[in-house]
């Protein structure tokens, strides 16, 4: 995928398998050649950043970034609003060497912060082995490729211990959604996160969906992750304005709420949500962890008052 620019084009924006974008406009760097002011716009950078042990190269992150790792908010770095409404040219005065951000990205901006002598690197990971290259790749900017490799090591190895542990036993059909109005389901990691954690995936992931659909299908557990939420999502209002209350999920009470930080963030941080998935899906083989709420019930008589 491109972005779309004949002028970025000549700037030489050149896509990479593993899903994000480099720009091979160079400013000039330090003796080892690596990055060491960086303007992280992504959470899920950030995120990775903190795990490599790397957070002092950040010079500038959006809000949402200090949300997901508050320790970035500390000292003197320019703390913008959001990604897409922050003014290039406060990017631009933290004088960065490499700006991260998620793609698609304003184009008129990467054509400035290109100018600027930036790098500038777009990630749009899909699978988990995307977010895999994505750690490496930003390791590798840092001069941090071992410790990116440990990473990738450590993040595998959860998920292949927790894949053994439901090995053989029944699957739930789970449904997981990463927004509510409209209902859309979560991003393909997850799915690939809920099949590793013992269950089977509802719908096309990252995909609007009716809530007829979903009734119809009769999910043993629902999972709710909403981008920017939190855990604040009302668990029990959903199900009754559904008119839900009558599936396996909510009879059984198995109707969850994970951090949306957990689920949404393509980091590190999504062995916590494993973890908060395994517990929901398979509560006879996983204990309760952090970053999860279950319904506490909800009456058939709610769903006429109830909206969204």
């Amino acid at each position: 995928m491109w972005i779309k620019s004949r002028r970025l084009a000549e700037i030489c924006m050149v896509p990479i398998r593993s899903g994000f974008y480099f720009s091979h406009k160079m400013r000039v760097m330090p003796s080892d050649y690596t990055c060491r002011r960086i303007a992280c716009l992504q959470p899920s950078a950030t995120v990775i950043l903190d795990a490599l042990g790397e957070l002092d190269r950040v010079v500038a992150c959006t809000k949402y970034c200090a949300d997901v790792v508050p320790a970035i908010a500390e000292g003197s770095r320019t703390i913008l609003a959001d990604s897409w409404t922050a003014e290039t040219s406060e990017i631009v005065a933290a004088r960065p060497d490499l700006v991260i951000a998620s793609v698609p990205y304003q184009e008129k901006a990467v054509v400035e912060i290109l100018k600027s002598g930036a790098r500038f690197l777009g990630l749009v990971p899909k699978t988990l082995a995307d977010i895999y290259t994505d750690i490496v790749t930003i390791a590798g900017a840092v001069g941090a490729m071992s410790r990116g490799t440990d990473v990738v090591d450590e993040m595998k190895g959860h998920i292949a211990s927790v894949r053994d542990r439901v090995r053989g036993v029944a699957r739930p059909r789970v449904f997981c959604e990463e927004w509510g109005k409209p209902l859309i389901t979560s991003q393909r990691w997850v799915a690939e996160l809920i099949e590793a954690a013992g269950g089977e995936f509802i719908g096309v992931p990252g995909q609007q969906i009716s809530t007829d659909e979903i009734k119809q299908v009769d999910p043993q557990v629902v999972i709710t992750a909403w981008c920017g939420a939190g855990d604040r999502v009302p668990l029990e209002k959903i199900i009754a304005a559904r008119a839900w209350q009558n599936t396996a999920a909510a009879l059984s009470e198995k109707v969850f709420c994970i951090r949306d930080e957990f689920l949404n963030t393509p980091a590190p941080t999504l062995i916590d949500g494993l973890d908060a998935l395994a517990f929901a899906i398979h509560p006879e083989l996983f204990p309760r962890t952090k970053g999860i709420r279950q319904i506490t019930g909800v009456s058939v008589a709610d769903a006429g008052n109830a909206t969204l």
